[in-house]
Formats: C-alpha cells, structure tokens, sequence
C-alpha cells in the first residue's frame, strides 16, 4: 500500500476540523425551503423528540465525512478517491440540512461528535487499506444501513412536520445513489459478520446521540 503524502494528512486533518467546528454550506437549496410550515403548530416535546432525530442524524453524517475521509486517505484507486470526494461533498449538504434544522427546534448537536468522528475515520482508513472493491462495498453498505435508518426516522415524525420529512427524504434519495454508485464501480457485498458488526456501532452511535 503506498502511503499517503503529506499534503493529503494535511487536507484530511483539515476536512476533520471543518465537519466538527465549522459551519457546513448547502449547494443545493434546502430540500424543506419551500416548505411553508410554523414550528409553533408542534408541542414542546414534539420539538425535542425531532431535534434528537436529527441530532442522530447529523452525527450519522459527522461519521459519513469520517468514514469518507478515511477511506480516501487508503483508497489505492484515483476513481475510488473520486467517488468518496463527491460522496463527501453530499453529505456536507445533508450536514447543513441536520444542523439547521436542530437549531430552528432549538436544540444542539451532539457532544460525542468528535469521538464518534474518530472512530469512524479509523474503520474507513482499514476499509481503504483493504482494497477497492472492499472499500466500495463498505461505502456501499454504509449507505444501505443509513438509508434504512432515515426510514426509521421518517415513521417517527409527527405528521404536521413536513419540513424534517423533506430533508429526510432527500437524503434518503441521495444515500441510496451513492450506495448503487459504488456497486456499479466495483464494490462486493461485505461479509454478514461485518454486517453485524457495523449494525451494532451504527446502534450505539444512535442511542448516544438521541440523548447526547
């Protein structure tokens, strides 16, 4: 495996800082601005129940930079380093989507972003050392699973909430493209004992985050 230069540690010391600290921008309009409903119609604990959805998933979008960052940084493939950029550069988006969200309910994100952000870096960097293919399929089931979370979420929302649903919604569109994007490019099936394993700290990062 070759290693990576230095201006790449660099670049991706630079990407952690900005998921974690910076404020993350949308190319794309806001999928809810056309939506032209009044938070005031929800009740209190409605307000806090939606938030800490979309608390989890910002942090689920804080990982998916990680991950993507990780796998990058391994990844022996230009074209696999592509498609993690342009898949990064979506979830940025859904970054901005979560966060202004939570902050019109008047709620935060999460604490544990930073700890759940190396985490996450680390098991995309092994995902990339693995080779492509690996490293495909594991962008690949990524997805899977967190598109399968959104629908979750979208059960859980009250009805009058049509702004969160649209935001869900169009990142369930958007995570369901990379997933297939990284099928068609090379990406295998990973292994149900992986599987397993991933389901099981996507878990532990939800519960955490709904809370914290």
């Amino acid at each position: 495996m070759k290693l990576p230069n230095f201006e790449t540690f660099i670049t991706v010391f630079d990407t952690g800082l900005r998921t974690l600290f910076a404020t993350p921008h949308s190319l794309r309009p806001h999928p809810d601005s056309e939506i032209g409903f009044d938070d005031s119609q929800l009740t209190k604990d409605e307000k806090k129940h939606i938030s800490a959805l979309m608390r989890v998933n910002h942090t689920g979008e804080v990982c998916a930079q990680a991950l993507y960052s990780g796998q990058a940084l391994t990844a022996t493939s230009p074209e696999t380093t592509a498609a993690m950029k342009h898949a990064a550069i979506e979830e940025t988006e859904h970054l901005a989507w979560c966060e202004t969200r939570i902050k019109e309910l008047g709620g935060n994100t999460s604490l544990l972003n930073p700890v759940f952000y190396v985490g996450a870096f680390a098991m995309g960097a092994i995902a990339g050392a693995l080779g492509n293919k690996w490293n495909l399929g594991f962008l690949a089931e990524t997805e899977k699973q967190v598109e399968a979370h959104l629908a979750s979420h979208v059960e859980k929302l009250p009805d009058a909430d049509q702004k969160t649903r649209k935001i869900i919604e169009q990142m369930q569109l958007d995570e369901a493209k990379h997933a297939e994007e990284a099928l068609q490019q090379g990406g295998v099936e990973l292994p149900k004992p992986a599987k397993f394993i991933m389901s099981k700290v996507s878990k532990l990062m939800t519960v955490s985050a709904y809370y914290l």
